[in-house]
């Protein structure tokens, strides 16, 4: 007898077996990665939705802190055909309802064909299938989480040291821990800033680069970032990843547009225009750029032709909607972090400061 259920905004419940109990409810989303499931559970991008894996497995190789990308699970709820106990127990662990024992090709199907949609879920052995539905029906539009940053960002500034080589100013949206650790490998100090950190503060530290980083929800929401690169632009060499992209593109005049089910996965083909060449790359985001403003597009995904990277000589820019830090794989793009360091080197800047 079924101890869970997931209601959808279809209108079709689905029976399941309850790996870690609870009630929540969120945006359905699924992610085609076969690796990676710790990386993906403590993304930050994966705030306000409800994940699910369309690998069948998911476990099969324990659960280990070092991978992590954060400093908890982000996910209000976790889907799959079959959790190990590792993985089972680490979601209960976090107080984070799991599910599985339920046709997962099904569901990915349907939010292919329908789009993200709204999911209730009630897990444990007091779950029914109205309490999953009541669930769905308190779920909100992810544009509606209007301060969704403030759940996922740093809440004081602090500095991770590499060698002093450059500063760099990392607004923390919603970053994955391998974005800072990208760039102290390079040798950069990375000074880790609040999602509505002021100019001023920026200004203080007068870096070389600021960089916006990934993060949840409608890019729209974010306006304390957008305004912050709007105050920069031009004087301090821009960079950004995910959310970070759209954000700058924002700013530079463009503009963005929720996607019918997004990118989530390991496998994303992306073309640079200029060379021709084809990088396989990780993605997870729902919203992308549909108009980039000011800035040129010199990246292009191979699937659907959206922007995966912009770029201004003239403002010393440069952003990928990919991740390039590669956690989890693959490693084509990790060259991405050289540029940004290679721009805050040569790019032409004036001393930061703050009208």
């Amino acid at each position: 007898m079924a101890d869970a259920y997931v209601a959808l905004a279809d209108g079709r419940v689905f029976e399941a077996r309850a790996r870690a109990p609870g009630r929540t409810r969120g945006e359905l989303v699924f992610t085609t990665a076969y690796t990676g499931y710790e990386e993906s559970l403590t993304d930050p991008s994966y705030e306000e939705q409800v994940l699910t894996f369309s690998y069948p497995l998911i476990g099969n190789y324990g659960v280990r802190e070092e991978r992590f990308e954060s400093d908890r699970v982000h996910p209000n709820a976790a889907i799959a055909r079959e959790f190990t106990d590792d993985v089972a127990e680490w979601l209960e662990s976090e107080g984070v309802p799991a599910v599985d024992h339920l046709d997962t090709r099904d569901i990915v199907t349907s939010v292919r064909e329908e789009g993200a949609m709204a999911c209730g879920i009630a897990a444990g052995p007091d779950a029914t299938p109205e309490a999953a539905k009541e669930e769905l029906g308190q779920c909100v539009e992810m544009s509606d989480h209007l301060d969704i940053g403030k759940q996922v960002s740093t809440d004081e500034p602090y500095t991770v040291e590499g060698d002093g080589e450059h500063d760099v100013a990392l607004v923390d949206c919603g970053m994955k821990g391998s974005i800072p650790s990208s760039l102290t490998e390079r040798g950069a100090d990375v000074h880790v800033l609040p999602y509505d950190v002021d100019a001023e503060t920026v200004a203080e530290l007068d870096p070389d680069v600021l960089f916006i980083s990934n993060g949840p929800g409608d890019p729209a929401n974010f306006e304390s970032a957008q305004a912050l690169v709007e105050e920069f632009a031009g004087e301090i060499p821009l960079a950004g990843i995910c959310l970070g992209q759209q954000i700058v593109a924002r700013a530079f005049g463009g503009d963005t547009e929720k996607m019918a089910f997004g990118h989530h996965g390991v496998n994303q083909p992306v073309r640079d225009l200029e060379t021709g060449q084809v990088v396989m790359t990780t993605q997870n985001h729902g919203y992308s750029v549909a108009d980039p403003g000011d800035l040129e597009v010199t990246q292009v995904n191979v699937n659907d032709d959206t922007a995966e990277g912009l770029e201004s000589d003239e403002c010393a820019v440069v952003t990928r909607q990919y991740h390039p830090e590669a956690n989890p794989g693959p490693h084509d793009s990790l060259s991405f972090f050289d540029d940004v360091l290679e721009m805050a080197e040569n790019g032409s800047r004036t001393p930061a400061t703050a009208d």
